[in-house]
This record gives structure tokens, C-alpha cells and sequence, in this order.
């Protein structure tokens, strides 16, 4: 599901209204009754309920113009307030608001924080507040009557339902630059938006919903500016293949994992048991030497492959004949794998050299800090890359804070500057390819925070990047059925209790909710 700015939204309402001939106000009576929808279908007491429904001068207003007639036409208590004078009100919403006078609906107008003050009390004894103040036109923070009304809201127990997004966020980034209306629902009209999905502004958002207003889906994939995506379980299950009837361990791919150190194996035995159990059909788990039996007796699954070490027990420089020479589809870099020069060394001589597609993780991105220039694809040797924010501002000298505010900007312009597919972990996860398009994964939850989860994606991704050779759906379907097996595990033993072992053992189950959904019918053949 695409995600769309405000100047993306502008254009494909546009484009529906001029192009494909469907009219403006019928977008907009659809924005109102798919509203209602969602009230009904979130507050079984709805007819109970007394609604105050609180609209602005704009198209958000009018939306809430006719989302207020339909609850009337339901039998629903509603009283209408308009922060502004009817004067102010034109076009399609000054003909909704036409409407509601013309059908005895009276309309309060509350011009002024002065007549706030007056009626603030009346409308906030209301059992359920409707925000229809602003939508995507929203231009900086909110003052004046506007900011008191939201700080009133907020401060009142009442559940609120967002038309498009709550008043205070903006269509266009996830930052909160002024008070923000703190709803329980948001009603996304036509498309979601990121600050609907991204922290800190998604706090305010709720329970997210998006609606379909009439706007075609080939209208919203066509429409300029960046690709954004939402992961959703019917973008991806198209994602995984059908196995053929006469495949083989071969038909899988060759996962070779490069991992472990003293101290730290278990880590290369996470990512080789979720490899595994991503459906790989080999994996090897290449580690020093003197880690070999340890790991080896992790899992009889996987192969093992000795490779040469430092005094400290991790890999050396030496190794790098080793792992260039075996034959592997993928190779996987960095859980447990230990930072010092030969290691570092070794880790840089396999990105310069390797003739298959790279994923590096951990350790592995840290022997770039300070040398992220060395940190580069090649058109014929993809490299995913799964820094976490930490990992991250390390490689792009900036603190883990400034990571964690723009996200999705830093995951974009790394990816495109060093030609790497990011998976910029953590809440919301990000995905970001070379071309300029990201996706932003809905799965996952805080218990998955937990030491070796990131090792198990490692071996998640490697796997499916073996299987479908395609970097950026390997990155989409593994981060979803990572989060996936994460929610799985939690709604298990709660997310307090969740080990990095519980999500591999719940990566199975992820992927048969997934594909038993009619969406899932990619053949190995395609």
C-alpha cells in the first residue's frame, strides 16, 4: 500500500476528478460515510453516544460535514461545530454545510477563542469527539483557537476519531512541531500517510485505518514523487514462491554465514537456525576455528566450515581465500563476528571481492565506521545492509538521536549513495533500495528488542535473498515474516518474556499465516 505526501494526495484527487471523471464531491461523500463506517464498526455503543463533530473552513471540514449528516441519518445525537464563520467556507465543503442547514441540522460557529471559552464545555461533554479540523492543506504548527481546542481535547477523556489525520501532524513527515490532536481512531482517507506510521508522530494517531474514497489504485501508483510503502500482509504474500513438486535442496539457495567469535557463537547459531527456517536450502556456518565444535553442536542442520583466527578467537584476514573460494548464493556477515583490524580487514576484502550477493550485519558494518566510502554494491553483487540506529550513526557520522528523527531520510540517501539495500532497524522497521523507493514494515513489537533478535533477521534475509535472487523483495518479505514470528512469539509468552529463539521457532508459523491468504501464488517459475 502506497503512502502518499500532501502534494502526492492533491495530485491523484486531480487526477480521479479530471482524468477518470469522478467528481470531487463524491470523493468527498465517500470520505464522510467510510468515516462512519469506521465509527460504527469501533464503538458498539455508538447509538448511545452523543458526537461532536468539529470541523474546519476546509475539505477536512467538509468531510466531517457530511460524516455529521450520515450519523443524523443513523438516529446518532450530533451536534456540528465550525471554527470559523460560514463565510470562510466555499466549495464542496460550503455545499455539505448548505446541506446540513437545509436539512434543520444546526451548525455552531465558534469563530474565535473567545467563543471557545463559551462553548468548550458543552462540546467536550460530548461522548465522542470528531476531528475534522485540518487535513493534508495543514501549513506549520497550530496557534491561537486551534491550539486551544487541541489542548482542550486532550486534556478531556473523550475518544476521538481523526478524519485523514489528526489536527497538529502534517502529510509530509513524521515530525510534531506543535500541539497535536491525540486520537483514538484515524480514518486515512485514499492512502495512508507517514506520519500515521512513523514515531513520534504516530503516537497521536491511534488505531489506523485507511479508507478507500474512490480513488483508483492505478491512479495512486502512478502518481510522481517518492515510492513509499506500507508492508502489509497483502503486499508481500505475493512475494513468496510456490514450491515445485520436483525441486531440491539446490532449488533453495546456499546460505554461507560468516559469524561467531569467542564468547559469541550463539549468535551464528540464530542466524543459521532462522535461515533454516526460512526455507534455505543449505546453509553453512563458517566461523574460527576454535568456535567450530560449539556451533557445530548448535544445530545439526547446518554445515560448519573452519576458518582461520586471530589470537582474540575471531576470524582473520587469512580467512578471506577461504570464503571467496565456497560456493554459496548468499553470504551473511557480522553476527558475533568481533571488531578488530584483521577481522575488519577481512570484512573489506569481502565486500571488494565477492562475486555474490552480500548481507552484512553487526560487526560487520563496524569495520566501516569512519570508511563508510568503502561501503558499496556493485551492479552484479547486491549488498543488503541491517544497521540498527546505533549502527547506523556510526556509519554516518551523526548520533543515534538524529538517526532515530529521520529515519527514513538517512536510510534513503545512504542506500542511494553507496548502491545498498538498507533495513534500518527498529520500531518500523525502514527499507530502502538504490532506486530511491522504501517501505515502511507494520510487524514487530518492543519485545522483540532483545539480544540476537537483529542475528536472527540476518539469517532470515540471506535466505530469502537465496531463494528469490531479488534484493528488495527479499528485504520486504523477510522484515515482515521476522516482525510476524516476533507477534506470534509475544501473543505466545508476552513481549517481556520473548528470546530470540522463540522468534525462530515462530518464523514457520508467520509464513503459514501468510501464504494461506489467496494472495500468495508467486511461482518459482516466474
Amino acid at each position: 500500500m502506497r503512502i502518499l505526501n500532501s502534494a502526492q494526495m492533491r495530485e491523484a484527487e486531480a487526477r480521479t476528478i479530471h482524468e477518470i471523471g469522478i467528481p470531487a464531491r463524491v470523493l468527498m461523500e465517500n470520505a464522510g460515510r467510510q468515516v462512519v463506517a469506521a465509527i460504527e464498526g469501533a464503538f458498539e455503543e455508538l447509538a448511545l453516544m452523543r458526537v461532536a463533530v468539529l470541523c474546519g473552513r476546509g475539505n477536512n471540514g467538509g468531510d466531517g460535514f457530511v460524516a455529521a449528516r450520515v450519523l443524523v441519518e443513523r438516529g446518532i445525537d450530533v451536534n456540528v461545530y465550525l471554527f470559523g464563520t460560514t463565510d470562510a467556507v466555499a466549495g464542496d465543503a460550503r455545499a455539505n454545510l448548505d446541506v446540513l442547514r437545509a436539512l434543520g441540522i444546526d451548525v455552531v460557529e465558534i469563530p474565535d477563542p473567545a467563543a471557545w471559552e463559551l462553548l468548550a464545555t458543552q462540546v467536550l461533554a460530548a461522548d465522542l469527539i470528531v476531528d475534522a479540523l485540518f487535513g493534508t492543506g495543514l501549513r506549520g504548527p497550530l496557534t491561537g483557537l486551534a491550539a486551544a481546542v487541541v489542548s482542550d481535547v486532550n486534556a478531556s477523556p473523550r475518544p476521538v476519531v481523526a478524519i485523514d489525520l489528526p489536527s497538529g501532524l502534517s502529510a509530509d513527515h513524521p515530525l510534531v512541531d506543535g500541539p497535536a490532536m491525540d486520537a483514538t481512531l484515524t480514518v486515512a482517507l485514499g492512502a495512508p500517510k507517514l506520519s500515521l506510521l512513523l514515531p513520534p508522530a504516530e503516537d497521536h494517531a491511534g488505531t489506523l485505518l485507511v479508507a478507500d474514497i474512490g480513488i483508483p489504485t492505478p491512479v495512486i501508483q502512478q502518481v510522481s514523487g517518492p515510492r513509499i510503502e506500507m508492508l502489509t500482509r497483502r503486499a508481500v504474500a505475493p512475494l513468496v514462491p510456490v514450491r515445485r513438486s520436483d525441486s531440491h535442496k539446490g532449488t533453495y539457495g546456499h546460505v554461507l554465514i560468516v559469524a561467531g567469535s569467542i564468547g559469541r557463537t550463539g549468535a551464528a547459531i540464530l542466524a543459521a537456525r532462522a535461515a533454516l527456517r526460512s526455507g534455505a536450502g543449505l546453509v553453512t556456518v563458517a566461523v574460527p576455528a576454535s568456535c567450530l565444535p560449539i556451533v557445530a553442536a548448535g544445530g545439526p542442520e547446518f554445515m560448519t566450515l573452519p576458518l582461520p583466527e586471530t589470537p582474540d578467537g575471531t576470524v582473520s584476514g587469512d580467512a578471506l581465500a577461504d570464503v571467496l573460494a565456497f560456493r554459496a548464493d548468499v553470504i551473511a556477515v557480522g553476527p558475533g563476528l568481533g571488531h578488530n583490524g584483521p577481522t575488519a580487514a577481512f570484512v573489506h576484502g569481502l565486500v571488494e571481492r565477492s562475486g555474490v550477493p552480500l548481507v552484512l550485519d553487526a560487526d560487520a558494518l563496524n569495520a566501516f565506521v569512519d570508511r563508510a566510502g568503502s561501503l558499496a554494491g556493485r551492479e552484479d553483487v547486491p549488498v543488503i545492509i541491517t544497521p540498527h540506529p546505533g549502527e547506523m550513526a556510526r556509519l554516518v557520522g551523526a548520533s543515534t538521536a538524529h538517526v532515530q528523527r529521520n529515519r527514513l531520510d538517512i536510510a534513503l540517501d545512504f542506500a542511494h549513495a553507496h548502491n545498498v539495500h538498507v533495513v534500518l532497524k527498529g520500531h518500523r522497521t525502514i527499507v530502502a533500495d538504490p532506486s530511491g523507493s522504501a517501505a515502511v514494515n507494520m510487524t514487530g513489537n518492543p519485545g522483540m528488542a532483545t539480544a540476537g533478535s537483529g542475528d536472527v533477521l540476518t539469517g532470515v534475509l540471506a535466505a530469502w535473498f537465496a531463494q528469490l535472487d531479488d534484493a528488495p523483495a527479499a528485504c520486504r518479505l523477510g522484515v515482515y515474516l521476522h516482525g510476524a514470528a516476533g507477534d506470534l512469539a509475544a501473543a505466545d509468552r508476552g513481549q517481556t518474556a520473548i528470546i530470540a529463539g522463540d522468534i525462530v521457532s515462530h518464523l514457520g508459523d508467520a509464513l503459514i499465516e501468510l501464504v494461506q491468504s489467496p494472495l500468495s501464488r508467486r511461482s518459482q517459475d516466474d
